[in-house]
């Protein structure tokens, strides 16, 4: 169907009188809006179904949520016949997602699912222990995660606890292509209806404290926290204190949730913007430790002090890396560290953990981008390999697999465990950082997204794929190019001597570039935002005496030039 035709259905029943008349406004008068709200149906991404609030096929309200959720109920009940369905749905503090929530628990009520409904917003991480503590067939969490104020979506989960993979997501899609509008029932069942016990986060906090390592020096380091306008203002601090940390001072003008999100340009703590103002409560309360969590918590930025004394921000993979540095070292100091353990993060993440787990003799698995596949690891292992810890270059994280996502109340604990550990050493976070560099060379690991919006962006983004896959450099950043990996085809290319070769992994619309000095070029189409992202990471030898400052310089001006040659 056509933009128009699609729009057409939504001029008569089921539809509300108000989103009839808004849409013949649109016939009428604006088209281009019409076009981009009906041009297509959203589709499940890297984390589910995620897009700008609004009327239509295209966009975010209460009738391409029901049919969400229309399709998914059908769907369960084809998984689970016989049994009584019971589904956890959570929501952080967008705009509307009470309004959402209501709309999509009166569907699953009324197939008669026994619902599990949050008293109040939740954090996605709680939601994913829910899922698992209540014995649930599926969760759901409304968030758009970082995305700006005008977005919303609808992750769903199952009953591992990880959000959906292949083969669900896409039989639950074609479940939801063949139910109609007029078959949504949003008349539920109250009856069916059950609020979440405080006890559930009582039980997250004692999981959260047996992941503990070193103990001393909790007390002894001072936590400023902002989360920016979401879901973790309560429980974070909370599992901070539960852990033995003071509690953490407050951004207060960010502590009051609101989708808005009035203070920030971006609630995305990948962003240093967003954490500006905590980075300046640090400095003047001479403060060990920034954390920021995004709207949903499941991403976390934080900063420590550097050599200077001043805080610094760090990045995703700095982060990774001496959290599971601190994991295995310490583990296996201890005699905790699991024989059969492995650790895992994503193919666009730095391989400084691949190398950090090989001293170690620990397994590292890799997987694509999109915390899900990690769930998807520790569920195909489970029983076989124990997972200690992992996390993906976008600020993402998870210890222990009690939680099937990326967690950053999980990820705040531990981090600030090694903040406090290695001031009760003499050292630091940042000296830690160094040591691993230090050890196995500087990886400049740095991200550039371009954004490209509408239907007219999607054409610009698949363009810029399609000729790096049939046109790519032969050298850049000054140095040779070795091998062409394409996910989507699963097909390497090696262009020096011109042979190609099948490889085995989930397909995926990625495109990886590899230098013969080492270096590794990453380009994919956002699965939640109308981006295209490149993902560079330069390895580079730490020679004695040098600073870190002209490493950090040196590989900004590389991706700088590659950028230039790429777009």
């Amino acid at each position: 169907m056509t933009a128009e035709e699609k729009a057409l259905v939504w001029t008569k029943d089921p539809f509300s009188e108000e989103v009839r008349e808004t849409v013949k406004a649109m016939m009428s008068f604006d088209k281009k809006e019409l076009y981009e709200s009906f041009y297509k149906d959203i589709d499940f991404g890297t984390g589910g179904m995620r897009g700008i609030m609004g009327i239509g096929t295209n966009r975010i309200n209460v009738y391409t949520l029901g049919l969400a959720s229309e399709g998914l109920s059908r769907y369960l009940k084809k998984q689970f016949p016989q049994e009584e369905i019971r589904i956890a749905i959570a929501n952080d503090t967008r705009n509307q997602s009470d309004e959402f929530t209501k709309a999509i628990s009166s569907v699953f009520s009324a197939h008669g699912f026994k619902v599990f409904l949050f008293k109040d917003f939740a954090p996605t991480p709680l939601l994913s222990y829910a899922v698992r503590q209540l014995k649930c067939h599926a969760g759901i969490v409304l968030t758009a995660s970082h995305n700006p104020p005008e977005y919303n979506g609808y992750k769903v989960y199952w009953n591992d606890g990880g959000q959906i993979v292949p083969p669900h997501d896409k039989a639950i899609i074609n479940e939801v292509r063949n139910t109609k509008y007029a078959d949504i029932r949003f008349e539920g069942n109250t009856d069916n209806i059950t609020l979440i016990s405080d006890e559930l986060h009582q039980g997250y906090f004692e999981k959260i404290n047996g992941l503990s390592i070193h103990h001393a020096g909790k007390k002894n380091i001072k936590i400023v926290f902002t989360p920016l306008h979401g879901t973790t203002v309560d429980i974070l601090p909370k599992a901070l204190i539960a852990a033995g940390f003071q509690p953490p001072l407050m951004v207060k003008h960010q502590a009051t949730p609101d989708g808005n999100f009035p203070t920030v340009a971006s609630p995305n703590p990948e962003e240093a913007s967003a954490l500006k103002d905590a980075v300046k409560m640090a400095e003047d309360e001479c403060a060990d430790m920034v954390i920021g969590t995004d709207p949903d918590g499941d991403r976390i930025g934080i900063g420590v002090r550097d050599n200077k004394g001043e805080i610094t921000l760090l990045n995703g993979n700095q982060v990774a890396a001496v959290m599971v540095r601190y994991l295995l070292r310490e583990h296996s100091a201890n005699g905790t560290l699991p024989k059969n353990g492995f650790v895992a993060k994503t193919i666009v993440t730095t391989n400084l953990i691949e190398e950090i787990a090989k001293t170690f003799n620990t397994d590292c698995k890799s997987c694509l981008t999109g915390f899900k596949w990690i769930a998807k690891l520790i569920r195909e292992n489970e029983g076989v390999q124990t997972f200690i810890g992992g996390g993906e270059e976008s600020y993402g994280y998870l210890v222990g697999d009690f939680v099937r996502d990326k967690d950053s109340i999980v990820s705040a604990v531990v981090l600030a465990e090694i903040v406090a550990w290695a001031k009760q050493r003499g050292s630091s976070f940042w000296n830690e950082l160094i040591e691993i560099y230090k050890q196995y060379g500087y990886y400049h690991d740095q991200l550039f997204s371009l954004t490209l919006k509408g239907s007219e962006g999607a054409r610009k983004i698949e363009s810029m794929m399609e000729n790096l896959r049939s046109n790519p450099p032969e050298e850049i950043m000054g140095q040779k190019v070795k091998l062409v990996k394409d996910y989507s085809s699963l097909t390497d290319y090696n262009l020096v001597t011109g042979d190609r070769s099948e490889f085995e992994f989930e397909r995926s619309n990625v495109i990886q570039i590899f230098t013969q000095n080492g270096t590794r070029i990453t380009a994919r189409p956002s699965g939640t935002e109308p981006k295209i992202k490149f993902y560079f990471s330069i390895v580079m030898d730490m020679l004695p005496g040098t600073d870190l400052e002209s490493y950090i310089k040196k590989g900004e001006n590389l991706v700088e030039d590659a950028i230039e040659m790429l777009l």
